[in-house]
């Protein structure tokens, strides 16, 4: 990894008319290096300022990097959880179309402000957002959608405790935007990681129905400890795409540090930082959390003589045999590209 150029969604990815210009760095690799610089330096000038306040924004790198390597200009791209619209502002920016749901309005206020700004930037894809609950994700979209979707690129909610901003004040330090909404009925507050996952499951199903075959899904997610417990958010994602009917492909790394002369430059929250030490100072050796798994799962097409999983490119014969999603050009769990 050292040396490679640093992949922020600010590097071109394609010309006006819509020619794909793609980045110099591999593409063939498990391991993002989608934190080269901050959130807040692959933010700005890029959304609007408002957008700081939603509790668990993904890295725009990381949306941007998924778009670039599974997906062709004027592909469709859904986030059924687009929070402040990043999913589609990196898709529209990239020349292709993406449509977002989110469940709380003040976020789905943010994304439309989002789009609107980028195309102000120049973003020549159409992006859009529908304020509703994503577990219903069929009965949200225009049945014409269905089978229409290339890519889903989407995140999990996690717990209220990990997300926020801190301030110092005369009292200590200050939390504050550290919640998703009010409404209870947000996946968010879903009381235990079945539930959590129940929920999400439903999304998938839905998202299976939108993809076309060889289209496919990229969750990110990282563990979490609870009352000391780790909970294997990653783990729990992969069975629910299981239970929705797709095919894990690929399991990668986006990283949340820097790559600096061959080593990793951590960025930790506030919150890890406070976690870690409290962790070591009573003996127990956490480390900081450098990174977020990244789950690609696929939507396979049968063959019509038989059960065996066809890639709708290279046909039943094609070498990768249930790893292949060749629709999106790229084979194999080394993400290579064919073109």
């Amino acid at each position: 990894m050292t040396g490679m150029p640093d992949p922020t969604p600010q590097q071109p990815t394609g010309t006006p008319d819509g020619t794909d210009t793609r980045p110099a760095w591999p593409q063939d690799l498990s391991v993002w290096a989608t934190a080269q610089s901050t959130g807040p330096v692959q933010r700005r000038g890029r959304y609007v300022p408002q957008s700081v306040k939603h509790p668990a924004r993904m890295l725009p790198a990381i949306a941007a990097h998924a778009v670039r390597s599974y997906t062709q200009p004027g592909d469709l791209v859904l986030d059924p959880m687009c929070g402040i619209g990043t999913t589609i502002v990196e898709a529209i920016h990239a020349h292709r179309d993406a449509i977002g749901v989110e469940y709380e309005s003040r976020w789905s206020d943010i994304a439309d402000l989002n789009i609107t700004h980028a195309h102000r930037h120049g973003a020549t894809g159409r992006g859009s957002v529908i304020r509703g609950d994503a577990t219903r994700l069929t009965a949200l979209l225009p049945a014409a959608l269905q089978g229409q979707v290339s890519l889903v690129v989407t995140s999990p909610p996690y717990g209220p405790t990990v997300h926020g901003l801190v301030r110092p004040g005369i009292d200590g330090v200050t939390k504050s935007d550290n919640r998703y909404g009010d409404d209870k009925g947000n996946l968010a507050y879903r009381n235990s990681l079945t539930a959590l996952v129940d929920g999400f499951t439903d999304i998938l199903r839905g998202c299976h129905t939108l993809l076309r075959p060889g289209g496919v899904v990229v969750v990110t997610a990282r563990p979490w400890r609870k009352r000391g417990e780790l909970v294997d958010l990653p783990s729990a994602v992969l069975a629910a795409g299981t239970a929705a009917g797709f095919t894990p492909l690929e399991r990668c790394v986006a990283l949340l540090a820097a790559v600096r002369g061959g080593r990793l430059i951590a960025r930790p929250s506030f919150f890890q930082l406070q976690q870690v030490r409290k962790a070591r100072s009573s003996g127990v050796p956490m480390h900081l959390i450098a990174h977020e798994d990244v789950l690609v799962l696929g939507k396979l097409e049968k063959s019509a003589s038989s059960a065996e999983p066809k890639c709708s490119r290279c046909g039943p014969g094609c070498p990768d045999g249930s790893s292949c999603h060749a629709d999106t050009g790229v084979h194999g769990n080394s993400g290579r590209r064919t073109s």
